[in-house]
């Protein structure tokens, strides 16, 4: 594991949840106001934002994570840093899978499916290349962590706040 990846992920294991949602919410406006040259990057992992729509209000929620480039899709994954609860975001999508996201200034429409099997464990392999932290993430949690497939076009966009 890199030591860079190694100091991210105890770090963010080491903040209460409550916290780590808060400094996502701060991540958001500045990512957008530098069209992601500040916030863009865990380590060596990019970051996008992402716009689910809430299962529970209908009201667009918008959250940074770190994803992987696979193709002509992208792979994100719902760790929340090995906390016993599933992110907000990975809900969301699992009740409705159309997304936005935002990789510095490009917006997208999104359709995210969860992997499954070996596409499950070829991607997670990939995601660990890149960031060696949701290893430690999964060692955390008793939770099985969804790897999101997110593929390009959605029927409809989510309204953005």
């Amino acid at each position: 594991m890199a030591i860079g990846d190694r100091s991210y992920s105890r770090f963010s294991m080491a903040i209460p949840a409550g916290a780590l949602r808060a400094i996502g919410r701060l991540n958001v406006p500045v990512y957008r106001a530098t069209g992601g040259r500040v916030g863009g990057r865990v380590g060596k992992a990019p970051v996008l934002l992402l716009t689910t729509t809430g299962r529970k209000s209908g009201e667009p929620r918008t959250a940074p994570v770190l994803y992987l480039s696979d193709g002509g899709r992208l792979v994100v994954i719902g760790s929340n840093a090995g906390n016993p609860r599933t992110p907000a975001w990975a809900l969301n999508l699992a009740a409705n899978p159309d997304a936005e996201i935002e990789i510095g200034r490009k917006r997208q429409t999104v359709r995210a499916r969860i992997a499954q099997g070996s596409e499950r464990s070829e991607l997670w392999r990939k995601v660990n290349d890149l960031y060696a932290g949701f290893a430690d993430y999964e060692e955390r949690t008793s939770r099985d962590i969804s790897v999101f497939v997110l593929e390009p076009g959605s029927a409809s966009p989510v309204a953005r706040r």
